[in-house]
């Protein structure tokens, strides 16, 4: 199983609180090529544990340095994926931290943009809309939202429901035992 991990940071602007999310570069062999994510990646032989990859991602991808301007107020739960398929896996690990003042970006190759989303926009649950997910003969009908014409889906869309959850003061066990 690799081991990765992302940096999910909030910040307030314009008196809301909003979390930044980048949208990946177009990158022919990447997965995730284009989507809206984090900033983040897989660990390497190097890194001590997650918390360090969220850290040099972020800095890799948007050159910013957390440990100079943000403080990390805790990590979610490990999320499971398996890209392409594949047998092997990967567990992704959500780091949040707060801003705690403005700092300039400086993206590198794998980010098309940087995109600060309003925390109002994903707690209106309203706004959620559907997308098809489509690989082979299988095609599966999944939740997205649409911010700014972007599309908000998968893993990270996963990650927010959990802080969505936590910042409301949900139960996240609610939704799993109404399933049942």
């Amino acid at each position: 199983m690799r081991r990765s991990a992302v940096a999910m940071i909030l910040s307030v602007r314009q008196g809301e609180l909003h979390i930044l999310m980048i949208k990946r570069a177009e990158r022919k062999g990447d997965p995730w090529s284009g989507h809206m994510a984090f900033p983040g990646g897989r660990m390497d032989p190097e890194d001590a544990n997650g918390f360090e990859v969220a850290n040099r991602e972020t800095e890799e991808e948007v050159g910013i340095r957390l440990g100079d301007c943000a403080s990390c107020i805790g990590r979610l739960s490990d999320i499971r994926a398996s890209p392409r398929g594949g047998l092997l896996g990967m567990a992704v690990t959500p780091f949040v931290f707060r801003l705690e003042r403005e700092v300039r970006f400086r993206i590198n190759h794998e980010v098309a943009e940087v995109v600060w989303v309003p925390l109002e926009f994903l707690l209106d649950t309203d706004r959620r809309e559907s997308m098809t997910w489509a690989r082979g003969k299988v095609n599966l009908t999944l939740p997205c939202y649409f911010y700014q014409g972007r599309r908000i889906w998968g893993l990270s869309l996963m990650m927010l429901d959990e802080l969505m959850d936590l910042v409301e003061g949900r139960n996240p066990l609610r939704k799993v035992w109404r399933r049942g």
